[in-house]
């Protein structure tokens, strides 16, 4: 059972997921959404221009319809005519043209946005199995395409059948007009017509959207197993991400190691800690840490300093503010100044020879060391 919900698609589409749809060419899209901006900027153009056109369409209707004694003589001429007449007729339709283009674009560009793909653009040999075209013709898609396309039909039938029934009237004095009059009185009623159906079809628009929205993202939900297997991909492998974090760590401890013996003195509870320290007046502000461990790390941190004849100076509560502080490479706070500056003290009073002792109190802040506020706890 905990099989069967791990494979059930109850996630949301991760980012990640989403991303690669689009590099698919996969992203929502409504028909019904290009299709009313593409007859809203139709009606728009030829609100517009329809004057212009129809002056042009008589233009080249008469000028087709004309034969003169050249066009007889030579029928090379009827070519060129019926050249010239195609010329002007694409000058008439081509603004209608661009403003369907700009439509049908600007309306999948309201949803998805600016989407270029190569990959929509490569063959897909499968596509040609019909069996896959057979069995979406009986899904659920399918069964909601042809929904939307009876209440389309429904709607905007009935739409345009009232508005001709309200307009017919108008529509029986067509006749009696003369024809100038007539065609522009047509064209009026045609284009009321038009937006009646228009409008009607804006709902189903309104509908169509938020659906085909919710749908896209509803066939790109994930299983449980597959946004597990998406994060090991993007993160990386737990397993391979804690091998890398141990190599890491052996590599910084291997650094540190080898800074040791460059190392002025390394302060130590003698069984816990062990704080290596460089002190350079002329380079440096403040002493700084250049290795630090406890336990066994310590115990090889002691090893080097011996092998190399770094002094070792036990002075367990400045070991433990260090070790707990300060991290490896940085200097030491203010408030340990004095701290150390007594070890140095006594570290240059050894070299010189001048048998110092250590000091019974040294001046470590309650607050650094994490065994004084345990016994003030």
């Amino acid at each position: 059972m905990a099989e069967d919900s791990d494979l059930e698609k109850t996630e949301e589409a991760s980012g990640r997921k989403l991303e690669q749809a689009r590099e698919r060419g996969n992203v929502p899209r409504s028909r019904e959404l290009a299709s009313l901006a593409v007859l809203l900027m139709s009606a728009g153009v030829i609100s517009f221009l329809g004057v212009f056109m129809f002056q042009g369409l008589q233009r080249v209707m008469h000028n087709g319809l004309r034969f003169g004694l050249a066009d007889v003589a030579s029928p090379a001429m009827m070519g060129r005519d019926l050249m010239q007449a195609s010329l002007d007729g694409l000058v008439l339709f081509l603004p209608l043209a661009l403003g369907v283009v700009i439509a049908a674009v600007a309306a999948n560009l309201m949803i998805s946005g600016w989407v270029f793909s190569p990959k929509a653009l490569e063959a897909d040999f499968s596509k040609l199995n019909p069996f896959p075209g057979i069995s979406r013709m009986f899904s659920r898609q399918a069964l909601v395409e042809l929904f939307k396309a009876l209440m389309k039909g429904g709607l905007i039938a009935g739409v345009a059948g009232w508005m001709i029934w309200h307009q017919r009237e108008s529509i029986l004095t067509l006749s009696a007009e003369p024809l100038e009059a007539a065609a522009g009185h047509f064209a009026q009623i045609i284009l009321f017509t038009f937006l009646a159906a228009a409008v009607a079809f804006s709902f189903i628009v309104a509908l169509d959207v938020p659906f085909q929205i919710w749908n896209y993202h509803h066939g790109l939900r994930m299983s449980k197993e597959e946004v597990r297997q998406e994060a090991k991909e993007t993160e990386g492998d737990p397993q391979i991400k804690a091998r890398i974090r141990a190599l890491q760590r052996e590599t910084a401890r291997r650094r540190m190691m080898q800074a040791v013996p460059k190392a002025d003195v390394v302060v130590t509870n003698p069984l816990h800690f062990a704080v290596a320290l460089k002190y350079d007046e002329n380079a440096m502000a403040a002493p700084v840490v250049l290795a630090k461990g406890a336990q066994l790390v310590a115990e090889r941190i002691k090893q080097l300093a011996r092998e190399n004849r770094v002094p070792i100076v036990a002075a367990p509560p400045l070991a433990r503010a260090l070790h707990r502080h300060v991290e490896v490479g940085a200097a030491i706070p203010a408030t340990l100044f004095t701290a150390v500056a007594q070890v140095l003290a006594y570290v240059y009073q050894v070299q010189r020879q001048m048998q110092p002792t250590l000091p019974e109190d040294w001046q470590v802040p309650a607050k650094l060391d994490p065994a004084a506020r345990t016994e003030v706890a």
